[in-house]
């Protein structure tokens, strides 16, 4: 199982990120500052690093500059409010693989941690193929088929499928599913979620998806 550190100080951010890496099979740590996110980088414990910018101790920057100085090629995105040209060239010149802005959604932010894992052969049980009764989901394409046949899903689609498929035979609530595949700021009065579970059902199959009434939603 991949292991993942997550350099982040603000709390919210930090578990919300740490739980959806968790619930999408990878191992987390999270570091609060800049000198204790370097020194467990250093380790070779982990095997991609997600790194703030604004560290409390070390910024970002700093720590990605010492950690690529020791020689150390772990994958790191970048996943910061410092969105600017200029802070985005400095983090990608200065050896981050990928930079991404907040406020973000998770689905991206997993998409691009598990491109960086294939890159660099990392084994995790989050980059194989799934599948549960005739409904297969190839992570890596994007790509989706029932019976054979394959399904046209949108990115968001496909994520909240993803979702239900490793979950199989759980309910999730409308809350989770809406923390895990829409992002941190999500609407907890959104009804998102049961219109994309219907357009779910409209693509696989109804009898798929169950409606647990006062709970969530369970793939079958």
């Amino acid at each position: 199982m991949a292991s993942i550190l997550i350099a982040e100080d603000e709390a919210r951010i930090a578990s919300f990120v740490e739980k959806g890496l968790t619930a999408s099979g990878y191992t987390t740590r999270v570091a609060a500052t800049g000198p204790e996110a370097l020194d467990l980088a250093l380790t070779d414990e982990f095997d991609l690093l997600v790194l703030d910018i604004g560290l409390p101790g070390m910024d970002g920057f700093e720590v990605l500059a010492q950690l690529r100085g020791s020689g150390s090629t772990m994958p790191v995105i970048i996943l910061t409010a410092r969105a600017g040209g200029a802070d985005t060239v400095a983090g990608l010149e200065g050896g981050a693989d990928d930079y991404m802005a907040k406020p973000f959604r998770f689905d991206e932010l997993l998409a691009r941690v598990r491109l960086r894992m294939a890159s660099t052969g990392a084994s995790s049980a989050a980059a194989a193929e799934l599948s549960h009764n005739g409904l297969e989901l190839d992570i890596r394409t994007r790509r989706a088929t029932v019976d054979g046949r394959a399904i046209d899903l949108s990115g968001r689609e496909f994520s909240l499928a993803e979702e239900l498929v490793r979950h199989a035979g759980q309910v999730l609530s409308r809350e989770q599913l809406l923390s895990r595949v829409w992002g941190y700021d999500f609407d907890p009065g959104s009804n998102v979620v049961d219109v994309y579970v219907r357009y779910l059902r409209n693509k696989l199959g109804a009898e798929r998806i169950e409606t647990v009434r006062g709970m969530g939603y369970r793939l079958v």
